[in-house]
């Protein structure tokens, strides 16, 4: 059996970790109204269907230029273990102990930073993990403010093939678990499409397509 893809925000856990850290950072005096409003307007057209969550990704990374990207790391350690690590969905758990016990590797494939990535990575024992990389100046460790690699919609499915060719891995052999319309790619192009409390155009599509919907619940976090 081949490798596991498994999605984060809204899959494996119950909340959209991008708007956690928004609230976060607003909370903290980091962004601006300017920002808060414009990310807003973002994720709202992200919830549509619409190419947002691109811009909000950009923007982002431009509010952080020349922040020292360990200093970035240790806010997000802080955040998410106060404000991510409970959400897992219930049903998460035993899907992982399951594949693990098949022996299959794991790997975390999402569009969040890899700030957020090794959170999760540690915090769940993820074999690997494909994620948006945030540029980081190599000489002085500061954020250069831009996204050097996305994973996004159709880069994500690039990125998980370049995993998967690293790895002389097929991704016809592997298992894909998401719950947005945006992963659409790589979902066509894994063998096993799974979808998790999916959006409402994925839930569409899988439905046209046979593809299994599960429901893993909701963490009791308030």
């Amino acid at each position: 059996m081949g490798p596991v893809f498994i999605d984060l925000d809204r899959t494996l856990i119950d909340v959209n970790s991008a708007h956690s850290w928004l609230r976060h950072e607003w909370n903290a005096g980091r962004v601006g109204v300017v920002h808060a409003l414009r990310a807003s307007m973002w994720f709202g057209l992200y919830a549509l269907g619409k190419d947002g969550l691109a811009y909000a990704l950009n923007e982002a990374a431009a509010l952080y230029r020349d922040v020292p990207a360990s200093q970035i790391q240790q806010l997000t350690d802080a955040w998410f273990q106060r404000d991510i690590r409970s959400h897992l969905r219930p049903g998460a758990a035993a899907v992982l102990a399951r594949h693990r016990e098949a022996g299959q590797r794991i790997i975390l494939a999402t569009t969040s930073s890899q700030f957020v990535a090794s959170c999760a990575q540690a915090e769940w024992g993820f074999d690997d993990v494909v994620c948006t990389m945030v540029g980081v100046d190599p000489t002085t460790g500061l954020l250069t403010g831009q996204i050097a690699d996305s994973a996004y919609g159709r880069q994500k499915l690039r990125r998980c093939r370049e995993w998967a060719d690293a790895h002389d891995v097929d991704l016809k052999d592997c298992t894909f678990y998401t719950d947005s319309a945006s992963d659409l790619s790589l979902l066509r192009e894994v063998g096993t499409p799974v979808v998790v409390h999916p959006d409402r155009r994925l839930l569409r599509i899988a439905r046209a397509e046979g593809w299994p919907i599960q429901d893993w619940g909701t963490s009791t976090t308030d």
